[in-house]
Order: C-alpha cells, then structure tokens, then sequence
C-alpha cells in the first residue's frame, strides 16, 4: 500500500489545498487545509515527496507553498555551512599533518 492512499486528504475536496491568493478567503481556506493534514498519519511521507518533486503549489504535508520554499532554502544554507566547515577541518588536518616530522626521522642521513 502506497502512503497516498492512508492520506486524510483523500476525503476532501482536492481544491481545498490549492487556495488562490494570500488574503482573506484564501487565508482561511489554507488554515483549513493545514487542520486535515495535521491530522494525517502520513504528513511527513507528503511533506518530504513534496520536497523532494519541488511541488510549487498547494498545501503538502501542512507546510505552504512559502513554508516549503523557506525550508528548501534553510536546507541548502545549511548544506553549504556543513561543506564550508568540513572543508575547514579539512585544511587544518592537512596543516597539522605538514608541520609533523615525518615518520623516517625527518633529518639526512650523515
């Protein structure tokens, strides 16, 4: 059995997770949405599908559009800082490891 077919969504009107605009009914109709996925025992599984396919528009795994979006982004900062901080140690192993002596003495032979 797939995930897709344990949703909550699949009792409600498809519509429901596709509000058109940011304001007033849209507002409301986007809260909606969120309260059947915060119910959903597959709410991670379409969270993650969500942004794994980059789905643009409607409400996945209760996160909008714009919460996917900043996700997505806080993500690849983090990705970047974890690259950035691995190639850092990366550079003072290999420092450390110049400064050693090296293992045959580290002298000329007399």
């Amino acid at each position: 059995m797939d995930w897709r077919d344990r949703a909550a969504c699949l009792t409600q009107n498809p519509e429901l997770f596709f509000p058109i605009g940011l304001t007033g009914s849209a507002l409301d109709q986007l809260e909606r949405a969120k309260r059947v996925c915060a119910e959903c025992p597959v709410r991670d599984e379409c969270l993650r599908w969500a942004l794994e396919l980059n789905l643009d528009h409607g409400v996945w795994g209760g996160a909008s559009e714009d919460e996917r979006r900043s996700m997505k982004r806080r993500a690849a900062r983090a990705r970047a800082l974890n690259r950035a901080k691995a190639a850092k140690l990366a550079a003072a192993e290999h420092a450390a490891r110049a400064e050693r002596p090296s293992a045959s003495g580290g002298g000329t032979a007399a």
